[in-house]
């Protein structure tokens, strides 16, 4: 009979309809904790606002209760081990935060996260993200590579009219992060310089081509095809589960 219960208990807690409720006390969590940073609504439905957070709070804490109960030890190192783990441990640090501190209530906003393992085409993002970190170190490698030999080349060219900007490789860095966010970049640092050295629009704008357009780029497309490699496995697990099923109601 209990085992029978605990079959039913993890349908329950696989069905659609349920993952449709906790996304949606995730989601009036995360608008209730938005709406406390707002003074007006806090003033006047702090207190409606922290019951709501408390009670979404205890859903959460049920479910995770229900989930080990239902799964037991394939909880902790089933295949959706990694996704668990993580649900686990945003939970166990929402409970620390609802202490007087303010500092730890403000990360009762992680909860946010959760969404991560319950809509599944997040999952597939997330899963997708966490794959492409090799090729990512790569063209971080790459990256740092150019902006150390611009960093370098920066200081030695314009560091003594323009020390505000390429003083030292700090600075320099700094300047040339935000040349590569494309902010001001022009009006506010290369046209300067360029009317003390006319030539330096040659520097920047081979600096933003290779590290704004090109290394950028790279990093959209790993992360494309990591989503496309993704999407290809999870396809190929479905298919591999339908047929050792149907291979097995055949036998």
């Amino acid at each position: 009979m209990f085992s029978s219960f605990i079959r039913k208990l993890q349908k329950f807690l696989e069905s659609t309809s349920w993952s449709v409720f906790i996304t949606s006390v995730i989601l009036i969590n995360s608008a209730c904790l938005g709406l406390e940073t707002i003074k007006f609504i806090h003033k006047h439905f702090g207190e409606i606002l922290s019951i709501i957070d408390y009670i979404c709070l205890g859903i959460f804490i049920v479910e995770l209760g229900l989930r080990i109960l239902a799964f037991r030890l394939k909880f902790f190192i089933g295949k959706d081990w990694g996704w668990n783990w993580f649900d686990f441990i945003i939970v166990a640090v929402s409970l620390f935060a609802v202490g007087g501190l303010a500092v730890l209530r403000a990360f009762r906003v992680i909860r946010i996260f959760r969404l991560l393992s319950v809509i599944p085409t997040m999952r597939l993002v997330s899963a997708a993200m966490l794959h492409t970190i090799p090729s990512m170190i790569s063209i971080m490698v790459l990256l740092i590579i150019f902006y150390y030999i611009y960093g370098v080349l920066c200081v030695n060219l314009f560091g003594e009219a323009f020390p505000q900007w390429f003083g030292d490789l700090g600075d320099s860095f700094y300047t040339l992060f935000q040349i590569m966010t494309l902010e001001s970049w022009s009006m506010g640092i290369v046209r300067p310089i360029m009317e003390v050295y006319p030539w330096a629009w040659a520097v920047f704008v081979s600096f933003i081509c290779i590290v704004s357009f090109i290394v950028l780029n790279l990093v959209v497309g790993v992360v494309v095809e990591s989503i496309a490699e993704m999407k290809q496995m999870r396809e190929e697990n479905t298919k591999d589960s339908k047929s050792s099923t149907e291979s097995k109601a055949k036998d």
